[in-house]
């Protein structure tokens, strides 16, 4: 009536694998809403952009920015288009 130790091991293995290719394929869904764009005006700055568009510490809207639109620094211009994560 009771499974055998290497029955359990083999669903425990099977069970593990399909763990492991689940997070491995899983992707973002897109679930957080289309991009926005801005359009850099004379006087802003990741700061002032980051204080106005994120929620929380603008440090990490700074990195937000600039990971999103491959800045290597924090040098913007205006008429610059940033891409704004959702």
């Amino acid at each position: 009536m009771f499974a055998s130790p290497s029955f359990l091991g083999r669903l425990a293995l099977i069970a593990l694998a399909a763990i492991l290719l689940w997070a491995l394929f899983a992707g973002e869904t897109g679930a957080g809403g289309p991009e926005r764009s801005y359009r850099v005006q004379p006087g802003d700055t990741l700061w002032s952009i980051a204080v106005r568009t994120f929620p929380g510490d603008p440090r990490e809207g700074i990195w937000e920015l600039r990971e999103r639109n491959d800045l290597d620094t924090s040098t913007i211009v205006p008429g610059q288009v940033l891409v704004l994560p959702a």
